[in-house]
């Protein structure tokens, strides 16, 4: 607060009043009347120095107000909101801004940007689209016009931001050069043994081209798809990803992502850990070749008659944990298919090559009781289909489907053909798949390994199944809107990044809270502007109280002044 002298020209008198000064929601300066005190010349006739008195009244405010830490806020009933204004602002991406920042993706981008005749920073429109897509999942039109929602100059366009994706594009691997080396430094990133798996998100379009093509979607949808592959150090933070044409089969995309990040980050001997879909004899052959190693999920029910017979043997079976029973294998001369060139057809030639591999069994009682009730609620699913199969036009339930005899669906649409022969229930088929509830088994390399560390290895590919669910259901990754390739790619960076972001986050909780509730929580914690320069909070809750120990936040505060607010998130900009 401070003393205003306003001298009136059309009187020639000064008038006094004690003046709040503040700044809106878009930085300009403004004031507001606390108390009119009059003219001078009249307030001459009670005080010797009507100025002194009142610059000694209004410095006492200040110092009591800054001492009790108390506002007296007035507010007119009558008093209209000013259209169009951000009165509501998020505050919880302050988490995320430094996490970023202390990735350095700021420094990252400036650099980048150097040789560049950008009108726009690149930075602004990086952080704001991370932002968004952590706490409103939306388009890059919606996210420009929810740039008010958070504190900070986004002072770009629609354009700019299109701009701007195609710079990320171009610069996308250096930028995962960059963070691989962040992350390894300030998490000690140990890249010995990794997670990888392959995903697919759709496009609600019609027409197909190179890239996005129509493929195994996940759940069973007829539109173009575009297939990423995820690559996870042990501690779930992703080290890098790659895109691939819908068409392209999971095994397919193991070995680009591999050589590239061999390449790029220097890693040296990696164990890849993968779902069955990745065990092929070339995946297996590339690990071997260059040293490298793998433990893979082996399919059971498509193994062999001997294979078969060994894994259902009680035989040998031991216990490994209170949860499982294992037992192992090591097989000198165990065959993989490698493909050596393609037939007269077009179609790969395929050589059986020996190969020493550990096979490891294991039983786990509750898994078993797990598959038992998923079978049962497919079966009765199956039962219904049976029934009426007029009410079902399309095969969702694809569990239940495999359970019917004679029941046959379009490989095209998905819609289900009339049936030329009575529909019934494949009793061989359930039968055969219950003698094998509750075992799995693994193929791996590293023959001298103990089975009980291959087997909890193996349990960590939860982690990237959760962070596809992550892209997915928190990200809001897909459907994806955009056209370009250039455009295509910047969007699964800005997910990567978010990704990434989020895991550290998750990370520096010790684990505690998942990424679903983490953001669900920092989309709540928002302010409103009440008066002139302060903001009301209105939520907060244990996760807010741990990030405060975790990450030294100040969360949990009902009032803050904008100038608290703009220092504390200039702070996370400080390395």
């Amino acid at each position: 607060m401070h003393l205003r002298k306003a001298f009136i020209k059309k009187t020639g008198r000064t008038y006094l009043s004690i003046v709040q000064g503040y700044r809106d929601n878009n930085g300009k300066s403004k004031s507001k009347v606390i108390e009119s005190l009059g003219y001078l010349d009249k307030l001459k006739e009670q005080y010797d120095d009507p100025v002194a008195h009142y610059t000694k009244i209004v410095d006492a405010m200040n110092k009591d107000r800054l001492e009790e830490k108390t506002v007296t806020v007035s507010i007119n009933t009558d008093e209209q909101l000013e259209r169009g204004a951000a009165n509501r602002k998020n505050y919880g991406h302050v988490v995320f801004s430094k996490i970023y920042h202390e990735l350095e993706i700021d420094r990252f981008l400036k650099n980048a940007r150097r040789h560049e005749n950008f009108k726009f920073n690149t930075d602004a429109i990086m952080r704001l689209l991370v932002y968004t897509r952590l706490l409103l999942p939306s388009s890059k039109r919606s996210s420009v016009l929810n740039k008010d929602r958070f504190f900070g100059n986004y002072r770009f366009t629609l354009d700019d931001v299109y701009n701007a994706l195609t710079h990320f594009d171009a610069i996308s691997q250096g930028l995962l050069k960059h963070l691989h080396t962040q992350v390894s430094q300030a998490y000690e990133r140990q890249t010995g043994l990794v997670y990888y798996d392959v995903t697919n998100y759709y496009f609600e379009i019609d027409n197909q081209d190179e890239l996005r093509r129509r493929g195994a979607e996940k759940n069973k949808r007829n539109d173009p798809i575009i297939q990423m592959g995820l690559l996870l150090d042990r501690n779930g933070l992703p080290i890098s990803y790659k895109i691939f044409p819908g068409n392209t089969h999971d095994s397919q995309t193991l070995m680009p992502v591999l050589k590239q990040a061999k390449k790029d980050f220097g890693i040296g001997r990696i164990v890849v850990v993968a779902d069955k879909a990745l065990n092929s004899g070339d995946n297996i052959a590339y690990n071997t070749i260059l040293g490298d190693g793998y433990i893979y999920s082996k399919s059971i029910r498509g193994g062999s008659k001997d294979f078969k017979a060994w894994v259902l043997d009680d035989a040998g079976y031991r216990q490994i944990s209170d949860r499982y029973t294992a037992k192992s294998i090591v097989v000198p001369d165990a065959k993989t298919n490698v493909t050596t060139g393609l037939t007269a057809s077009g179609r790969k030639a395929k050589t059986g090559v020996p190969l020493e591999q550990k096979w490891i069994s294991y039983y786990s009682k509750r898994y078993a009781l797990r598959a038992k009730h998923k079978r049962d609620e497919a079966i009765e699913k199956a039962i219904k289909m049976i029934k009426d199969p007029e009410k079902y036009k399309k095969a969702i339930d694809y569990g239940a489907a495999g359970y019917i005899k004679n029941f046959k669906v379009d490989k095209d649409t998905g819609e289900i053909l009339s049936p030329k022969d009575i529909l019934m229930l494949d009793l061989e088929k359930i039968a055969e798949d219950e003698k094998y509830d509750g075992y799995y088994a693994i193929a791996t390399s590293e023959l001298d390994a103990n089975d009980a560390d291959i087997i909890g290895a193996y349990h960590g590919l939860w982690r990237i199944e959760e962070s596809f669910k992550v892209t997915k259901d928190v990200l809001g990754l897909r459907p994806i809107f955009l056209r370009t390739e250039e455009h295509i790619n910047a969007h699964f960076l800005i997910c990567f990044i978010s990704l990434l972001i989020a895991r550290v986050t998750e990370l520096r909780l010790g684990g505690r809270y998942t990424i679903d509730k983490i953001t669900e929580t920092l989309r709540r914690v928002e302010c409103s502007n009440i008066e002139q320069n302060l903001w009301l909070f209105d939520f907060a809750d244990d996760v807010t109280d741990e990030m405060n120990e975790a990450l030294g936040t100040d969360f949990g505060k009902k009032i803050m002044t904008l100038k608290d607010i703009r220092k504390n998130l200039g702070d996370t900009k400080k390395n």
